[in-house]
């Protein structure tokens, strides 16, 4: 299935109950992961921001999105790797977690070093 960026929904089926049963926030977060280009990340934080800005009336956000429920959203991705929620990292631009795991020595972390490496990110 594959998200489209203005209304969050499912443009294969334009709303299949899977798709439904997400949570407004959650689609709008895949929305905004699926907008990162091959090759480029970005952050917890920016997603959030960018959500913020953008969609708090509509979310009915009082206090502003949080970098970790952006974090939470795509902790089970159900669209990867079509919504590549590898490319998204910690404000510090360390790696961050993968899949709901977290630390260097994770097999799904490593696993998220390996897709950005796959795609041209470099890592020290």
């Amino acid at each position: 299935m594959a998200l489209s960026s203005a209304s969050g929904k499912c443009l294969r089926c334009g709303g299949c109950d899977f798709c439904q049963n997400l949570t407004k926030f959650r689609r709008f977060v895949l929305a905004y992961c699926k907008k990162v280009p091959k090759g480029k990340v970005t952050t917890y934080g920016a997603i959030a921001k960018a959500i913020d800005s953008h969609h708090r009336q509509s979310l009915g956000l009082r206090g502003g999105a949080a970098p970790r429920a952006v974090g939470s959203a795509l902790k089970h991705n159900p669209f990867a790797p079509i919504v590549p929620c590898h490319r998204v990292v910690k404000s510090d631009f360390s790696i961050g977690g993968f899949s709901g795991s977290t630390g260097l020595f994770s097999c799904n972390v490593r696993r998220k070093i390996a897709l950005l490496e796959s795609e041209g990110m470099k890592f020290d």
